[in-house]
């Protein structure tokens, strides 16, 4: 560097590495996260988070400049230093995401997995494991993946938007994906408003809901992500508005009386039309519904829709869609959408 250079200092913020996700979600709604660079280990119960300004809202350590700090690299950086060919690098994953103290990635056809997860680690300095994900099956949902770096704790805290979802992504399922679709759920509901979560999981959308003074009935019979459900709900202060049950949905359903019905059904499931004579049964008249689908592309929102329209017009009630969204790729060709509609 010649002498009258300034060296490249940029700022960082240290915090207690268990809080590192909560903190950086804090700083992105601030708007002083760098994205550009890495999360870097401070010391061993801490990392340095960079941000572009010192933060006004976020409770931290301290802020400290880092010198010559060097741009985020990318994963395709990092194998190549492991001696990966170009044709290795063309089967390496292009997307994965960071969930608490967890990095989830498809692996998918890709050469020494285990490589993949010590480089995502050198890129992600608040997490601690890497589990690669499988498919989801059963009737419980349960998810298939396999720890290929790291320390192999697959329990962790993930926070989005101030809203902390306690999980095992060994043992539940968790779509990054949906990240705004769990957002924009907190966003509609009134504060009071009555709310039927037919398949809530570990409170994917009920916490949410319910931050939002939501009053929501929590249906979920996986007892794993029942315990979390109900966890959550406490670690959220907002369990004095979430009645859970561990049942199937139906059946809960089937026990309400007239009195009890909802003025909100969300039906989170990718199979959710099976369910839905049960679901406009908890529907007061002019309540709203979310349906959600895994639907091939030439069917998108038309075969929701249909589907919906049929099962009301047996239920002799009518439909009108409100909204109509795309909420991520499912899989090849195929679409998870929502649609909204209110039911008269």
């Amino acid at each position: 560097m010649p002498e009258d250079a300034e060296p490249d200092r940029r700022l960082a913020v240290v915090v207690g590495k268990p809080r590192a996700e909560s903190v950086i979600d804090a700083l992105e709604t601030e708007g002083v996260y760098d994205a550009d660079r890495s999360v870097r280990s401070w010391d061993t119960d801490s990392v340095a988070v960079p941000v572009t300004d010192p933060p006004s809202t976020v409770e931290v350590r301290e802020v400290v400049e880092q010198v010559g700090d060097p741009r985020l690299r990318t994963l395709e950086d990092h194998l190549r230093e492991r001696g990966w060919s170009d044709d290795e690098l063309d089967a390496a994953p292009s997307s994965w995401a960071v969930v608490g103290s967890v990095v989830l990635v498809d692996v998918g056809d890709s050469p020494r997995p285990e490589e993949v997860g010590q480089a995502l680690l050198a890129l992600h300095g608040e997490a601690d494991t890497v589990l690669a994900r499988g498919g989801i099956s059963g009737a419980h949902r349960e998810p298939d993946g396999e720890v290929v770096a790291g320390e192999g704790d697959t329990e962790t805290v993930h926070t989005e938007h101030g809203t902390q979802y306690a999980l095992d992504l060994a043992e539940v399922m968790f779509s990054p994906g949906n990240k705004a679709e769990r957002v924009r759920m907190g966003e509609i509901v009134s504060d009071g408003e009555s709310v039927l979560d037919m398949f809530a999981g570990i409170g994917y959308f009920t916490l949410p809901m319910a931050r939002a003074g939501a009053q929501v009935t929590a249906v979920e019979r996986n007892p794993t992500a029942f315990r979390y459900l109900v966890e959550n709900a406490m670690r959220n202060g907002v369990d004095d508005r979430v009645q859970p049950y561990r049942a199937d949905c139906r059946d809960v359903i089937a026990g309400l009386d007239e009195t009890e019905t909802v003025d909100r059904v969300v039906m989170g499931y990718y199979e959710a039309h099976e369910y839905l004579e049960s679901g406009l049964a908890a529907l007061k008249p002019g309540g709203v519904l979310h349906l959600h689908e895994a639907t091939p592309e030439a069917l998108v929102f038309e075969r929701p829709i249909e589907r919906l329209e049929a099962a009301a017009a047996e239920a002799g009630r009518s439909v009108d869609v409100l909204d109509t969204r795309r909420v991520k790729s499912y899989s090849e060709g195929v679409a998870h959408v929502v649609v909204d509609a209110r039911i008269d």
